[in-house]
């Protein structure tokens, strides 16, 4: 071996010498034998754990961040493992926060107990405990994000967010479902909270719940706050549902009348679409708050709700995330009763599968949609206008050139939602949107084939609406989604499914909104939801004519994001650059939108000054097309408004 000078051959020259390449005799290169690097973990069986899990969270240190955790754990064998929850359900993915949990002790009897992360799986920790000891104590903080910048805001002064996998360590070996767990949690003093889990009288800042299993408690988040509100969506009804607000202040918690009858109406219509319901209760957990994320996230007799602070207060400005309820109630029957078969699991460490999640969110964005329409929470043309941006997306998105939607189902797995500099030709989650499309499609044409006597609706009463009452899980196949479409109206629905899902290259799907007697224009006036959007937001919309979106949130001209061999992409403009002139007048939104306008009088291009990192360039943008923004217009020609049909109530 060689020798380097100053060291002997000891523990670092054996290491050495695994790094150097051996030979043998002959001068062949040796090769290595795998070798499992750790035991298994246990699998995980469908029979009762012989312990419990007492947990007490205290979520009182708004100020720091901070959740501290304690945990008693019995019924562990000697050799036990701690998981702490990997695939999440709704996230589709492995995002459990590992990194923020800090501070781990374990103990048993007053002792300390070691533990080892394994090194094949660092959700899981490996115990091995004195002979005769079955039970441990495990303490450890959660440090929730206290910027941006380490994640999305769960915790604020006045508002807070609790999702119990972030707080929880459970034994492997089992089916969640089949491990009891007793849980209080600690608030601010004087805070409100909402949750599904149930108890029987809260007092003080310290609430203990009814004794449920960790499946049941992860599916149930809890949001609290300084500011809180509850309404009755469904007065009289032995099912209650709830609206849950927080709110950074007390001003922004009412709704006015007519906007709590168009939530009212959404428990309705849902109702009446799905001929039955998969909870006991329900509420809907609504943050108003710029202190937390702006979330939705999907639970049996929950969902995790985010908008705007203003939402009540500026309801005419705030449509364009109205489908945010419907969507997430939708869950309710497609995605936790009934769920894709791959991504239903026992417990939160074996992996999950998304292939089906053109149904489990596809369907669901269309159902969205149209609830919020059926609902009042969108006027019809709303409800249009937000279907023109939709189809307006995919009519121009280059990245379907070459990836087919199915693929993007992988995409939470691939990439947890991090930032992407070319979302237009990666494309991302486009099983929402597009997948919309496509059942809406699905939708009119059931409609044309049986002459309006049937549609999707008899799908999701059929498919959606069955054991009304119960709140287990049922999973279903692209098998199973075929055959319950071929019941509603036979047709060859694997053909017209796959084709749609692995075709590259193919026109967007926008022949639903043909067949519902519409068609897709461009004008240079934005509809009111986008203008709406964009003015909230502080963003600037030319994706259709330069091919942009600014930010001038923070600083006015950031491009936010350039479309794929768009005008701007051919130009040379990326995401971050700042527009600091055009044509060489200083930057605003309405310069840049006169000077794409004035473009189409002349052949000259529009000139930009730019500030990229460190430098600054000139850069021209040879377009001459005017603003253009889509919309939805009646086509006779086309046939029935099946479109109104299927967006106007229910009676």
């Amino acid at each position: 071996m060689t020798r380097i000078e100053g060291f002997a051959a000891g523990a670092f020259g054996a290491l050495l010498a695994a790094t150097l390449v051996p030979w043998s005799e002959a001068g062949a290169m040796a090769a290595p034998t795998a070798i499992a690097p750790t035991t298994p973990l246990p699998a995980p069986r469908d029979s009762a754990y012989p312990g419990n899990i007492r947990l007490a969270v205290n979520a009182a240190d708004v100020e720091r961040r901070l959740m501290h955790v304690h945990e008693t754990v019995t019924g562990l064998p000697r050799d036990a493992v701690l998981l702490y929850p990997k695939w999440l359900p709704g996230t589709h993915a492995p995002e459990g926060p590992i990194d923020r949990l800090a501070g781990l002790r374990v103990s048993a009897g007053g002792k300390p107990v070691s533990w080892l992360r394994d090194p094949a799986n660092v959700y899981a920790f490996r115990l091995h405990l004195p002979a005769g000891v079955t039970a441990v104590d495990v303490d450890f903080d959660y440090l929730s994000p206290t910027t941006p910048k380490v994640g999305a805001m769960e915790m604020g002064h006045d508002v807070l967010m609790i999702e119990w996998n972030d707080v929880v360590l459970y034994p492997a070996g089992y089916y969640v479902r089949r491990i009891p767990v007793d849980v209080s949690v600690t608030l601010p003093e004087g805070w409100r909270f909402g949750t599904a889990l149930e108890t029987d009288a809260p007092q003080g800042p310290t609430v203990a719940f009814k004794r449920t299993d960790v499946e049941t408690l992860i599916d149930s988040p809890l949001y609290a706050g300084r500011y809180a509100e509850r309404i009755d969506l469904d007065p009289g009804s032995t099912v209650p549902v709830h609206l849950d607000v927080f709110a950074d202040r007390a001003d922004l918690l009412a709704p006015g009348e007519a906007q709590v009858a168009a939530y009212r109406k959404l428990v309705r219509q849902a109702y009446k679409l799905f001929g039955a319901h998969h909870y006991a209760h329900y509420d809907f957990l609504f943050s108003l708050s710029d202190q937390v994320q702006h979330t939705g996230l999907e639970h049996h007799q929950s969902s995790e709700d985010g908008s705007d602070p203003e939402t009540f207060t500026k309801w005419d400005k705030t449509e364009y995330d109205r489908d945010l309820l419907s969507h997430e109630f939708t869950h309710s029957w497609n995605g936790k009763f009934r769920r894709p078969f791959d991504l239903w699991t026992p417990n939160y460490d074996v992996p999950m599968q998304d292939s089906l999640l053109w149904v489990y969110e596809g369907q669901t964005e269309y159902w969205g949609q149209v609830l919020a329409a059926r609902a009042g929470m969108r006027t019809r043309q709303q409800a249009l206008d937000e279907l023109a941006l939709v189809a307006g997306e995919y009519d121009v998105k280059q990245g379907r050139a070459w990836r087919p939607l199915q693929d993007t189902t992988n995409d939470e797995i691939i990439n947890p939602r991090r930032p992407q500099s070319w979302p237009d030709w990666q494309r991302f989650e486009d099983y929402y949107m597009e997948g919309a499309l496509i059942w809406l499609e699905a939708d009119t044409l059931i409609r044309e084939r049986s002459h309006g006597a049937r549609s999707l609706d008899d799908f999701a009463r059929r498919f959606f609406g069955i054991d009304d009452g119960d709140y287990g899980t049922v999973t279903y196949t692209f098998k199973d989604v075929v055959d319950g479409l071929n019941s509603v109206e036979p047709y060859d629905w694997a053909a017209f499914l796959r084709e749609r899902l692995d075709a590259v290259g193919r026109p967007a799907p926008l022949e639903g909104l043909r067949r519902g007697g519409y068609q897709l224009v461009y004008t240079d006036q934005p509809g009111d939801t986008l203008a709406n959007a964009d003015e909230q937001r502080h963003r600037v919309t030319l994706r259709w004519s330069i091919g942009v979106g600014l930010d001038d949130k923070e600083q006015e001209g950031t491009v936010a994001e350039v479309a794929w061999a768009s005008p701007a992409f051919k130009a040379g403009l990326i995401e971050g650059d700042r527009i600091l002139a055009v044509d060489g007048a200083a930057y605003s939104a309405e310069v840049l939108k006169g000077a794409i306008q004035a473009a189409r009088k002349g052949g000259s291009p529009i000139e930009l000054i730019v500030k990229s990192a460190d430098r600054y360039k000139v850069v021209r943008i040879d377009y001459h097309g005017g603003l253009r923004y889509p919309h939805l217009v009646r086509d006779a020609s086309a046939g029935p408004a099946r479109l109104d049909d299927i967006l106007a109530a229910r009676p």
